[in-house]
This record gives structure tokens, sequence and C-alpha cells, in this order.
């Protein structure tokens, strides 16, 4: 039986092998606090390994996503030694990575608002879906800061160009607009519709291979970073890893007999 980690500002559910981590610290908005960073950062370890569990949702309690940073002590921070500031930044980086690389598929369910380093905790998931009427925005420059340490997820969500004007003029849209631009995949008219497009992911990835999912994803992660002269080697491993393991022997057989692979699961 798996056993989920002691967490202080996030409320944590495990189903037919789905976790989601609520956000939860509703009456604050739900801010991205340095032991709400811990927190994630407990959760991400605590699960890297386990092939049962199949993927991650993130999303807020009170019907809001996330503020983002913590303001205060940003403010208590400005004036400190600069080491705690790389401190900080550097640990969120690292957090965000992992996040980033996890290998399980994670989604980010969106309501009311993602902003600023919310926004680029959803970026940094595999799917993100929100509500037509969520509200979002890059908001750092317009308080004098930057999206440091968030800023190439957003390129790597919405691309270069979207991403860039984004974050330099600290735009502010709504769900529509979110998924035009590309940070939302999917858009939902009311709550019943985003949970019905959650579900549905949720029912995709619960098909596929979990061992699978996990080398796509380190696949993906790792082709831009690789030579090019070593892409095809890379992927030729990669593959015949896959195949030649017990869930591409599973697969294959599946298709051939006509039945559903060991691991696929309905909810």
């Amino acid at each position: 039986m798996t056993t989920l980690p002691k967490t202080k500002t996030l409320a944590l559910s495990l189903d037919a092998g789905w976790l989601t981590v609520w956000f939860n610290q509703p009456e604050r908005r739900n801010p991205l606090t340095d032991e709400a960073v811990e927190d994630l950062a407990t959760v991400i370890e605590s699960i890297k390994d386990q092939r049962d569990i199949r993927g991650m949702t993130i999303r807020g309690k009170g019907g809001f996503f996330c503020a983002g940073g913590d303001l205060k002590g940003f403010n208590a921070m400005a004036t400190g030694a600069t080491q705690d500031a790389m401190r900080m930044s550097r640990r969120i980086g690292h957090v965000l990575a992992e996040l980033n690389a996890l290998p399980q598929v994670t989604v980010a369910v969106i309501e009311g608002a993602a902003m600023a380093g919310g926004l680029g905790v959803a970026c940094c998931c595999d799917v993100t879906v929100g509500l037509h009427d969520a509200k979002f925005g890059f908001s750092e420059t317009r308080i004098g800061i930057t999206p440091a340490q968030i800023a190439r997820y957003v390129l790597q969500k919405c691309g270069y160009s979207t991403g860039r004007r984004l974050m330099l003029t600290a735009a502010r849209f709504k769900g529509e607009e979110a998924g035009a631009l590309g940070v939302l995949d999917f858009v939902a008219s009311n709550t019943e519709e985003l949970e019905a497009l959650e579900q549905r992911v949720k029912q995709d990835v619960l098909e596929c291979a979990p061992g699978a999912v996990a080398a796509c994803k380190a696949l993906i992660i790792g082709m831009p970073a690789t030579p090019d002269e070593q892409k095809v080697e890379f992927a030729a491993m990669n593959f015949s890893g896959c195949l030649q393991g017990d869930e591409g022997k599973e697969g294959v057989a599946s298709f051939i007999e006509k039945r559903k692979p060991n691991w696929h699961t309905e909810i």
C-alpha cells in the first residue's frame, strides 16, 4: 500500500493510482511559500520511483490555483543578504526542474487564478486544464523583479515569441486567451466540464504503460540537450530498452492477441 508523505501546506489524495495535490492555504490564495516549495519537493521525491502512481494532478483549494511567490517573504529578503536571495531562488529552480522531469504525467487544473510563480508551476506540467474565466499573468516585472526560475518552462510551454512577450509585458489574460496562447491545453466553460476534461486526460494516461510513459518523458526532456550526432543512438537506446522490457513484451503480445494489456485501468 502506497504511503503518502506528511505535508503542511498541501492536501494529498490518492485514488485509482492517481495522486491529487492541492495547494491548501486558500485564506492566502495558496501562495508559493518556502514551506509550500519544500512540501512539493517532498511529494516529488516520495513518488518519482513509484510506478503504481500513474499520474499527478496539481490544483488549489478554495477555487484558486496559486497566487505565486510569497511577497511578504520577498520583502524581507529584499534588504537581506544576497546569498539568501540566491539560495531561495536556486531552491525553487531545483524543485521546478524536478517537477518538470517527474516520470509520471502531471496535470495542472486551474480555477480562479494562476499568477507568476504559480503559473510557472503549471507550465512545468505536461497538461494544463483551466476555466475560461480563470485569470493568468506573469506579474513579476510589475513589481520590479523577474520570472527568473520559471522562464524556461514558460518558453517551453507556449513558445519563445509568445513567452517573451508575456513575461516582458507582465501581460494579464483569462482562460480563453490562455488557450489560444498555448498556456492552457484545454479550456472549460464550467466546473463540470473542467472535471470531465481532467478525467479524460487521466483515462488516456491509465491506458498507457507506466514505464513507457516514464521513458517517453525522459526521451522528450533528454533529446534537446543531446548533441545532434548522438540523437539517433539516444533514441535507439530509449526504444530498445522499452521494447525488450516486460511492458514492451506485454504490450506487443496484447495487441496481437486482441486484449487489453495488464496495466490498463478504467476509472
